[in-house]
């Protein structure tokens, strides 16, 4: 039985545009997507923080210092709300033990302030 566990997080990250217009998916800086482990198209849950929308997309590389969702999802968030965005991994109970979520913690202006990988604790 495999079970799910967060792999990486950007945590409170702030849009900085939507455009409905373009093909759905989440523009992220470079430097964001390599702190966090994020790869181009990888699946993704994005939380806004100030309006509790939550929804599922695929990353895109974007500009320096952009955090910019796209198509339909775009009309769920607006410039300026705080994000949180998450991937997730499938482990087998072997893998569990040793297992570190990257998160990455960010501030205003979409700095990154801090980065870390946290282990599973035992219950």
């Amino acid at each position: 039985m495999f079970r799910t566990f967060l792999r990486s997080k950007l945590h409170r990250a702030t849009i900085t545009a939507a455009d409905p217009d373009y093909e759905g998916s989440i523009s992220l800086d470079r430097a964001f997507c390599r702190a966090a482990g994020l790869l181009e198209f990888e699946q993704v849950d994005v939380l806004d923080v100030n309006n509790g929308a939550r929804f599922t997309t695929y990353v895109i590389y974007g500009d320096a210092g952009q955090v910019q969702v796209n198509g339909a999802a775009a009309r769920l968030v607006r410039p300026g709300d705080i994000v949180i965005v998450l991937a997730y991994c499938r482990l087998a109970p072997e893998q569990i033990a040793t297992h570190t979520a990257r998160v990455v913690l960010m501030g205003p202006n979409n700095v990154i302030v801090a980065a870390e990988d946290k282990a599973v604790a035992a219950p």
